[in-house]
This record gives C-alpha cells, sequence and structure tokens, in this order.
C-alpha cells in the first residue's frame, strides 16, 4: 500500500519524453512507480482528465526577507512552484554585521521595491555570517523548497563598509576577504554567487548596488570559488556595457572554474536586435568549452502602471503629488472627482529635465497598453493608448487616466519595456527556444508596486501552450522539461524535476483546460500592511510537495514539509 497514488493522468515527467496516461506511486517523499498498476495507496486523487508534471523550480526569486515570516511564499506557491532559489541580483541579507542592517533593507527596497517598512517589522536578524542566514532558514517551517545565493551587494558591504557601499575599487586585501567569505558560504549551502552590474539596480539613497562598478580582478577573484568548491552559478544582472568586456569576463570565469555564467538576457528596445549578438557569443563561447548561460524571460519585462503602483504617469503631476500621502481611500475617492481629474490633466509638469526611463513612463504611450482583465501579455499596436487616443480624438493622458480610475481606481497600464521592441513575441520565443538558455527572471516577491510577474510558469501552459495560434505554440513536453528538470539541473539539484522512481515526490495535477492568470491586484498583506501587487490563478488541482500535498483547488492545506536546499542534491537511486 503507497502512501498516495495519482491515479490515470497525463504525465508529463520532466524529461521531454512524450505525454502519457499512467498512475504515478508515492512513499514518503519520493516517487516509488510511474506506469500501469502500480497498486493502491492509502490516499488516492482522480487525475483522469489532468496533467501530471513534476512541481515548478524557479530560479529566479527575492524572497530573503519574506522567507523568514511566510510560511507559503506566495504568490509563487499558487503558480505550482515547489522549488524556489532566491539572492538574484547581488542583493540579500546576508552575510551583515551587527547594526548595519538598515543598510540592506533600503538597498532591497530601491533594487527590488519591497518595503522597507515590511522588511524591518518581518526580518527577525538572528544572524550575522551567511551560514548563520541559512541556518535560520532552514529553521523555520514552510511548504515549498527554497536555496539561497550568496549576494555580492552584501558581502562586498561587510568587508569593505562605507567604501564597498560606495563603490570604490577594492584593494587585493579586500578581493582576498570576499572570496573567503563566498567560499565558506557555498561550502555551507548556497547555491551561488550573484552580483548586479546594471545602473537601473539603485538603492534608495540613490547609490548603484555595491560591486555594480567592480573590476575584473575582484568578479573574477571571487568567482573562482565555485570552481574550488565545485559547485554554484555565477548570476548577473548587467547593462553589458561595454557589451564586449562585460562578455569577455563572464566567458572567462566560466571557462576557468567550468561553473555556469548565467545572465540576463532581453530584448533592449534601444538596440532591438542585441539579443542575437549575445545568443552568437554565447554559441561561440560554448564551441570554446565555456559556460555562458542566457536566462531568459517568458513574458515582456514590463511595469503596472496604476494609482496605487509604486510610480505611474500622474506621479509629478503637483495636482496628484497634493494628494499621494492621503489614505488610499481618500486618495481614490478624490481622484474620482470629475474636478480633480480635469486639474491634473490641465496641469502636466516639466518633462525636459526627466531622464529617459521616466520620460517612458510619463509619456511612452506607443508603449503602454490597458492590460486589461483576463490580462493581455501581448497587445496588438492599436491597442497602445497613442492608437486609441488618436482614434478617440483624445489627450493620451486622459486616456491613461480613465483606465487607472476604472474598477475603482485599481486599473492598470501596462508598459513592456524589454521583449517587446517590435510588437510581437518573436525575440522571447527564439531565446526560450534556445538550447543554451534558462528559464527565469520571474522576480517572485520583487518590485511589489509595479510588476507581478511569478505568475510566470503558470503563463507558459496557458499563452505558450494552450491558447497561441497553432503554428506558434511550443510543445507542452518541451515547457514542462524547461521549468522543471532543466532549471532544477542548471542549480544541481538532480533529486527533483522529473518523475521518476527514486526522485523527489513535487508534483503538480493540472486541469489544464480550466488554468487561469486573473488580473494583478495590489494587496496590503505584508509586514506594517506593506502593499504588493499579486495575481491568483485557478487550474491547479493539487500541489504535492516532498510527497505532501500542500495546496488543494488553490487552498493550502497546512502541511509545511518544506525544506532549505543545501548546495548540490546528487540524484537518487531508483
Amino acid at each position: 500500500m503507497h502512501d498516495l497514488v495519482i491515479r490515470g493522468g497525463t504525465v508529463v515527467d520532466g524529461s521531454g519524453a512524450a505525454a502519457r496516461t499512467a498512475d504515478v506511486a508515492v512513499d514518503g517523499d519520493r516517487v516509488v512507480a510511474v506506469g500501469n498498476d502500480v497498486g493502491a495507496g492509502r490516499r488516492e486523487i482522480d487525475a483522469t482528465g489532468l496533467l501530471v508534471t513534476p512541481g515548478w523550480v524557479d530560479i529566479h526569486t527575492h524572497y530573503d526577507g519574506q522567507v523568514t515570516w511566510d510560511t507559503h511564499l506566495t504568490p509563487s506557491g499558487w503558480n505550482g512552484v515547489t522549488t524556489i532559489v532566491m539572492g538574484n541580483c547581488g542583493v540579500g541579507f546576508a552575510p551583515v554585521k551587527p547594526g548595519e542592517q538598515a543598510f540592506l533593507i533600503q538597498l532591497m527596497e530601491g533594487v527590488e521595491d519591497i518595503p522597507g517598512t515590511a522588511l524591518s517589522e518581518g526580518i527577525d536578524w538572528s544572524w550575522e555570517s551567511f551560514p548563520e542566514y541559512l541556518d535560520a532558514v532552514e529553521r523555520m517551517p514552510r511548504a515549498i523548497d527554497v536555496g539561497a545565493q550568496v549576494p555580492h551587494g552584501a558581502v562586498r558591504a561587510y568587508v569593505m563598509g562605507e567604501r564597498g557601499a560606495k563603490n570604490e575599487k577594492a584593494t587585493s586585501e579586500d578581493i582576498s576577504q570576499m572570496a573567503a567569505l563566498v567560499k565558506e558560504a557555498l561550502q555551507a549551502g548556497a547555491l551561488g554567487f550573484t552580483t548586479s552590474r546594471t545602473i537601473l539596480h539603485r538603492a534608495k539613497d540613490g547609490e548603484v548596488v555595491p560591486g555594480t562598478n567592480a573590476e575584473d580582478e575582484e568578479v573574477l577573484g571571487i568567482g573562482r570559488m565555485l570552481g574550488e568548491v565545485g559547485h554554484g552559478v555565477f548570476e548577473v544582472a548587467s547593462d553589458l556595457a561595454p557589451e564586449g568586456d562585460e562578455l569577455a569576463w563572464m566567458s572567462k570565469l566560466g571557462k576557468e572554474t567550468g561553473r555556469p555564467v548565467a545572465f540576463a538576457c532581453l530584448q533592449n528596445p534601444g538596440d532591438p536586435d542585441q539579443w542575437r549578438r549575445l545568443l552568437a557569443a554565447v554559441e561561440k563561447d560554448a564551441a570554446e568549452g565555456g559556460c555562458l548561460t542566457p536566462q531568459v524571460a517568458q513574458r515582456p519585462a514590463g511595469l503596472l502602471l496604476g494609482f496605487e503602483s509604486t510610480v505611474h504617469p500622474f506621479s509629478a503631476h503637483a495636482g496628484y503629488q497634493a494628494l499621494a500621502q492621503l489614505p488610499r481611500k481618500e486618495r481614490l475617492a478624490k481622484l474620482a472627482d470629475p474636478a480633480v481629474r480635469a486639474q491634473i490633466l490641465d496641469n502636466p509638469p516639466d518633462y525636459s529635465s526627466m531622464p529617459g526611463p521616466a520620460m517612458l513612463i510619463m509619456q511612452g504611450f506607443h508603449m503602454m497598453y490597458p492590460l486589461g482583465d483576463p490580462p493581455d501579455y501581448e497587445p496588438a499596436p492599436d491597442k497602445s493608448v497613442a492608437a486609441i487616443a488618436a482614434r478617440e480624438c483624445r489627450k493620451p493622458l486622459e486616456v491613461v487616466y480613465d483606465i487607472m480610475i476604472g474598477n475603482d481606481g485599481r486599473g492598470l497600464v501596462y508598459l513592456p519595456l524589454l521583449g517587446y521592441a517590435n510588437g510581437s513575441l518573436d525575440a522571447i520565443r527564439e531565446m526560450m527556444m534556445h538550447p543554451r538558455s534558462v528559464f527565469g527572471l520571474s522576480d517572485g516577491g520583487a518590485h511589489c508596486g509595479l510588476i507581478a510577474d511569478a505568475s510566470m510558469p503558470t503563463y507558459l501552459l496557458t499563452h505558450w501552450v494552450r491558447d497561441r495560434s497553432r503554428g506558434e505554440r511550443i510543445e507542452l513536453e518541451k515547457i514542462v522539461a524547461a521549468q522543471t528538470r532543466e532549471t532544477a539541473r542548471f542549480y544541481g539539484m538532480e533529486d527533483r524535476g522529473l518523475l521518476e522512481p527514486g526522485m523527489k515526490a513535487d508534483i503538480n495535477v493540472i486541469d489544464f483546460d480550466a488554468l487561469h492568470i486573473h488580473a494583478p491586484e495590489m494587496v496590503y498583506d505584508l509586514p506594517a500592511e506593506g502593499r504588493r501587487l499579486i495575481q491568483k490563478v485557478d487550474g491547479y488541482r493539487y500541489t504535492i510537495c516532498s510527497g505532501e500535498v500542500i495546496y488543494e483547488d488553490g487552498v493550502p492545506t497546512g502541511a509545511l514539509p518544506g525544506k532549505l536546499v543545501r548546495g548540490p542534491q546528487a540524484q537518487p537511486a531508483a
């Protein structure tokens, strides 16, 4: 008698093999049989007509603070994710010296738009070193598994203090100390090291992330620790400027260490064909024995602009600023007043001194679209705010205001910044299909006031497998493998992402036809009533972690089998 049998489902096992009708038997936290006539179970789930897949493995999240207070790590947990990897983009909360926690909070708040008040209230700071942080994470019960990477920003600030925070050049002694801390973290179970090299990542005080301008000696000196220890991913968020120099040091590091060096590969509207050059560089690197890996998004990296968002097209309007500090309900009520609307619209700010990114948020009407419900992440050009305004002989700001004040002041404008340069997802699809790519960039837990992309795993099944025209769809088996077996193996987690005997029993049972992603909504459920955009989903009948059902029809069961993933995990014997 097995502990659990999932009976008669369409099994897509994560290997890329063709889907088949089969039973899945589980004992303890392991799959013990996949096939016909596997025997009876103490509990049985009838999966007739349903998909049965491994649990999703999301390798790009920012739950570094939330992991210390949230047992379910939502919204990722709602989307069938059973393992997350956090600590991306060079920001996190360890190591940290006593009394310096506020620096890391304002760094995370600025870079990842997570409310500082929530982090201040929610984190208990029972650690100093990165191994102690892992111990603290391990002690807390949770529903899903978590893995952590050591962030450059925290390491640099710990070793160099103010010099590190201000991005001064590291000395050889500084580099030696940072490398030692990273080695210690990897030996304690960190899954990798991450750094940020983009000017868009700025702390609350306006400074770029510590390490943004680090010279080759620093990133190579630290990165070599992955080779010494023999595991881990080196993850980079970079502007790739200058492109050749950035690719050169990353390629060198991968060749020296034999460890993957992953960089965010996105379509830049200012250089819309750059991604093709990047993939060509990856292919050249691979031919030379390198480990360069493009981490790609599966839908455009965009902003959701509304009256509750962190910024929006009226943020700089004096009429709006006069209301900005009012309680939310009172502010929205005033914004619905026609007189207030007219005052705001008729008195725009001086846009001439605004930097490029701010101008896009304020005036990029050709790139703005009503998000709608259900949300439309591939809108046609004639649905842009600019096109609507032209058809209706109105000013674009009037159209934006009316969208945002809709749905009781919760309407959202979609601004796809990266991955939608030509008004299509063709570039994203091609990057996704590249054999060297790894799926990521969901940013679960981050960008609470502007982005809601933790639903990316579900979007893969709905948009790319089910809902596109037949010639543009991607095979179900490939999509499942890409976000289970392939993401798990990329971080050395060989014990999951595959439904076969001996593997970890992380499983989704999905009503494929009923899968539905709802429109994002702003809630105020973080510590200190902090806000965040969430996006609910339908269609996950059961989500199972380590053999225990943690969600049933989207509702938590109370089971908390999740664990900390310490370092690489060997593939178990069948």
